[in-house]
């Protein structure tokens, strides 16, 4: 059966995103990762070599340096974040993930068991994680191209259920604010989160959004404690954050 363009697109994003991080990656692996046979992967290489992005050698592709821009050196900040994050998880943790990239990305390196994802990021459903993993979607008005889930169906499923940990990007973080975003309907669900987790609340912020202050308050300065950032972020607003008792982890 042929594919829609919107998975096969999904699944040429998946294979730059990992030959981005790696520098190279096997036709056997992407085999395996992504449940398709190494024709379809061949196809996807030949496409991606012949956009310019990758080059491919015999069994495998890698990325072309030269292609390599800010956007790119950006990805492999975000997933380092990402893959700190999930070192974070216990075996047998609940978690809140919001609609964040970065947060979801966390779900593929977990490596802990019996740990279950609550979130309201409905691309979660290709997200490629642990079988000692368990996705739990909030449901909600689904909001197309981000693929959030929101409304009063999705803030309900959340404000149901207790986390031990939450785990929430955003689209920016201020010293004198607290983190914030430019999507209202996201606030109530973020907040949510933030506030039924009984153990901890992590706040995912690459140094783009660390001094950034954007429309609406998802959650003040006050409560804020933990918070895992990239080497780049600027120093004087990390000095800022922990001199209000915010533990800021910047991540190597």
């Amino acid at each position: 059966m042929k594919q829609s363009k919107q998975i096969v697109d999904k699944r040429r994003q998946e294979i730059l995103h990992q030959v981005i991080e790696k520098g190279s990656i096997r036709v056997e692996d992407m085999v395996r990762n992504l449940n398709v046979s190494s024709l379809t992967i061949r196809r996807d290489f030949q496409y991606l070599e012949d956009q310019g992005l990758i080059e491919r050698f015999h069994g495998g592709a890698k990325i072309i340096e030269k292609k390599i821009t800010k956007e790119d050196e950006l990805l492999k900040e975000r997933n380092r974040i990402a893959k700190y994050a999930a070192t974070l998880v216990n075996d047998g943790d609940i978690l809140f993930i919001n609609t964040s990239r970065t947060a979801l990305s966390m779900i593929r390196y977990i490596t802990a068991k019996a740990v279950t994802v609550i979130t309201n990021n409905g691309n979660a459903i290709n997200e490629p994680h642990s079988p000692e993993v368990t996705v739990i979607l909030t449901g909600g008005e689904l909001r197309y191209v981000k693929g959030t889930m929101v409304g009063e169906f999705a803030l309900d499923s959340v404000n149901k259920s207790w986390a031990t940990k939450t785990f929430l990007g955003c689209s920016g973080l201020s010293s004198k604010v607290g983190m914030t975003t430019d999507i209202l309907n996201e606030v109530k669900i973020n907040e949510a989160m933030f506030n039924r987790s009984h153990v901890k609340s992590y706040i995912l912020a690459d140094h783009t959004k660390i001094g950034k202050i954007c429309s609406f308050v998802s959650c003040p300065i006050s409560m804020i404690t933990d918070v895992i950032t990239d080497q780049k972020a600027d120093e004087k607003e990390i000095n800022q954050l922990t001199k209000q008792n915010i533990q800021v982890i910047k991540v190597p």
